[in-house]
């Protein structure tokens, strides 16, 4: 039995775990859970009070937040070689917490209707829409990956946000953001979360 156990759904941010997990390639134990019920039981609850996914227990160890997760699994597991090199850490870590915090803060807003007066933008950690996804798009045509030529667990987490954002219309489908979906996505690894998390699926969804 793993001693890594993934609590997710398939239409949730658990699947930019459930890729992280196939990146690094140690065997663990999924527990599907449904919106509204198994999430917000109280057996849930005692693992991630917040009753949302996803949620990763490694032994005693409990670490939420997709972006946390990504970061974590590529400490705990250095052999698979996702974690940033001393060169790397820099830009791995700006993007990593920019992309979790900046760029899903002006994502959402938008799609709640909430656009920062440009007299306000000082007020908001991502300026305005415009602002954080220009930053973004910059930091995807740099190189090859977030973080310089190799792939890093930097990628899965902002891979996932852009190819969201491409699939859903909450980013501009531009050149730049085009090819670094497509360079991520070109992954083993990711073609299996992918096909894991689609036969998991609820029928009729999607």
């Amino acid at each position: 039995m793993s001693d890594l156990t993934l609590y997710t759904n398939p239409m949730s941010r658990g699947r930019i775990a459930r890729w992280m997990m196939e990146e690094v390639g140690q065997p663990y134990r999924v527990e599907m859970l449904a919106y509204g019920t198994t999430m917000k039981a109280p057996d849930y609850l005692a693992v991630n009070p917040m009753g949302k996914v996803p949620c990763l227990v490694h032994g005693e160890q409990v670490v939420t937040e997709a972006a946390a997760i990504c970061a974590y699994m590529a400490e705990a597991f250095p052999k698979a070689d996702l974690a940033p090199k001393a060169e790397e850490r820099g830009a791995y870590y700006r993007w990593l917490f920019f992309a979790a915090g900046p760029v899903e803060q002006a994502i959402t807003n938008r799609n709640l209707g909430f656009e920062v007066p440009p007299e306000k933008s000082a007020m908001a950690g991502y300026g305005g829409y415009d602002q954080a996804v220009a930053a973004l798009e910059g930091a995807v045509a740099t190189d090859a990956y977030i973080a310089g030529p190799r792939f890093t667990a930097v990628d899965v987490y902002v891979g996932a946000a852009v190819s969201w954002g491409l699939q859903f219309g909450t980013l501009p489908d531009s050149p730049a953001f085009r090819a670094y979906a497509g360079r991520v996505q070109d992954r083993d690894a990711y073609r299996r979360a992918a096909a894991l998390d689609d036969a998991a699926m609820p029928e009729g969804a999607g």
